[in-house]
């Protein structure tokens, strides 16, 4: 089994889109909304305003790699949501990951690690 949990179901949607948390910025839209269990899972929606095929896939492959990037850091009991912007297929992924590390972090899903103290860490084994 995947590690991975997409929602795939209207109804899952429309519930995070009614009682989830959400966050705005011109690049993408995430909804969070905390269930019981300890799954996570997470939805992409790409919408025609978006653009054409090309561009919707384009969308929906950098919020894939974005959310991968970030899922270790990510406390699981959330159906997360990201809905794609205008602009999202045409900005890079790393303008992309900032904007849901910034949207996660507000929404308080994601787990505040403390990295300066992580490079301490690592470099004083090295001594």
């Amino acid at each position: 089994m995947s590690k991975y949990i997409t929602v795939k179901e209207n109804r899952e949607f429309s519930l995070a889109y009614r009682r989830g948390k959400s966050c705005v910025s011109p690049v993408l839209v995430t909804y969070a909304l905390k269930v019981k269990g300890n799954t996570l899972r997470y939805g992409i929606t790409t919408g025609k305003k978006v653009g054409n095929a090309v561009k919707r896939s384009r969308a929906r492959r950098v919020i894939r790699a974005s959310y991968y990037q970030l899922f270790d850091r990510i406390k699981p009991g959330y159906i997360i949501i990201f809905v794609a912007r205008g602009k999202t297929p045409h900005v890079k992924s790393q303008v992309v990951c900032k904007a849901m590390r910034q949207h996660l972090t507000t929404l308080g899903v994601l787990s505040v690690r403390n990295e300066v103290n992580a490079n301490e860490t690592h470099s004083a084994g090295t001594h």
